[in-house]
């Protein structure tokens, strides 16, 4: 793995000096004038020490990760809502068979053969789907066939696939990564050698940061016993990828251009959709997952990972008989797989063996005014396909609940064209084709 900072002004300095003019009657203080303050450090442990973390929250640091698997990103990078992330999509760009990541004291020509056989049914199912895919699409998205096989084949590339992203964070968050490392219940090894580079690059940048990441490695946060059985039994359920509940009605408010326009100034003027919110129960694919996780207001608790042999099956590859042969043995042959690594090393390593199509069970919390932002995202028809699904699944049951200003919950032509907007798509050339705001909300369907 590798890790690079773009570089920033010393983050103590910029913390001394925001907590200096706090306190100081002739105007700001400026960086420069802490520097060299020979009261610097003692300042600096003193406010970490006492809580007063938001003058570390003035720097922010932009990473540029290399070799991350997929799994610790989706454990660790986005699991919270305090971070900015660009990473390279597995949807629109071709996966390499040399990205991979492999567990520590495990046989690596096991995991090799393990790799490469997946990464081969990855390039048969794009092979057999690409042409069937073609068939199915309008002409001028024809184009797009071999992408969208792409997109369905990823499913059964494993989480051990590594990736690279643009990661934004500050000070305190990355203190936080170094002190929850150690404690993750899966892909713990490659989260502690990211927390000793994350070290490293820190006290390259500012050495007064030592104190501050001494304390974070001393830290014994526990990782919580989120039990979803019992909700489940409280909520009847049963078959359900999706169920709404504990639904509180928000307050008036009227869905306008703060909703419509492409700035989001609803996330700026809070009305009365924020004061009222509901929760979800999901049952989803670790893939769907990475991107619903990525709205970061929608609050979610994602407990250990489950190997039930429990998987997602697009509805593509459903259709297909020979792709699902290939995707149902690929999926069987990863739980196998797995089951024989956890008798020769941890099951925090042995799970990179586990494939994007792996469900997971979590419940999530969203305000109004947010799930509005994200319905309107994952309603488009470019969403991915599951996630599209899932949405949906949750403004029907909000409907079925009359909930205030639940005909709103639409995609984002819908809304602009309600609004008369213009252009009504917001997508470009990236439009996907159908007239989707001319189609009442049953009628619009993943094509």
């Amino acid at each position: 793995m590798q890790i690079e900072f773009l570089k920033v002004l010393k983050p103590s300095d910029v913390a001394v000096s925001s907590a200096r003019t706090c306190y100081f009657p002739n105007g700001l203080v400026k960086v420069e004038d802490s520097e060299n303050w020979a009261r610097k450090d003692d300042l600096l442990k003193s406010i970490f020490k006492s809580g007063h973390h938001t003058t570390m929250q003035h720097t922010q640091i932009t990473m540029l990760i290399n070799g991350m698997s997929r799994h610790l990103i989706w454990r660790l990078l986005h699991s919270h809502s305090f971070y900015n992330s660009e990473q390279v999509s597995q949807r629109y760009a071709k996966m390499k068979l040399e990205n991979f990541v492999y567990p520590k004291n495990s046989d690596k020509q096991e995991w090799q053969k393990f790799y490469g056989d997946k990464f081969n049914d990855y390039e048969k199912l794009i092979e057999i789907l690409t042409p069937y895919i073609k068939q199915k699409l309008p002409k001028f998205k024809k184009k797009e066939a071999k992408k969208k096989a792409q997109e369905m084949a990823r499913y059964i590339l494993p989480v051990g696939m590594s990736a690279y992203l643009y990661h934004s964070v500050n000070v305190i968050t990355l203190l936080r990564y170094i002190s929850v490392a150690q404690h993750l219940p899966e892909a713990r090894e490659e989260a502690m050698e990211f927390a000793k580079l994350i070290e490293k690059k820190l006290l390259e940048l500012d050495s007064s940061l030592a104190p501050l990441i001494e304390y974070a490695k001393k830290t014994k946060p526990t990782f919580p016993k989120n039990d979803l059985t019992n909700i489940k039994k409280k909520l009847n359920i049963k078959d359900e990828c999706v169920k709404v509940f504990d639904i509180v009605q928000p307050l008036d408010y009227e869905i306008n251009e703060n909703y419509g326009d492409i700035l989001r100034n609803s996330q700026m003027f809070y009305d009365g959709a924020v004061l009222g919110g509901f929760s979800s129960y999901m049952k989803l694919s670790l893939s769907a997952d990475a991107q619903n996780q990525r709205h970061r207001r929608s609050f979610a608790i994602r407990p250990k990972i489950n190997l039930n042999r429990d998987f997602y099956i697009p509805p593509i590859i459903k259709a297909n008989k020979e792709a699902l042969k290939i995707y149902e043995k690929a999926n069987i042959n990863s739980y196998d797989f797995i089951e024989q690594q956890i008798k020769k090393i941890d099951f925090s390593e042995a799970i990179y063996g586990l494939l994007n199509s792996h469900n997971i069970e979590i419940i999530e919390r969203n305000d109004f005014s947010s799930f509005h932002h994200k319905a309107q995202m994952r309603l488009c028809l470019n969403a991915q396909e599951e996630i599209f699904d899932i949405t949906y699944a949750q403004v029907e049951g909000l409907r079925e609940l009359n909930v205030k200003n639940i005909d709103k919950f639409l995609p984002p032509c819908s809304i602009r064209a309600k609004l008369n907007l213009k252009p009504i798509c917001p997508e470009g050339n990236r439009f996907c084709g159908v007239k989707v705001w001319k189609l009442d909300f049953k009628e619009i369907k993943y094509k």
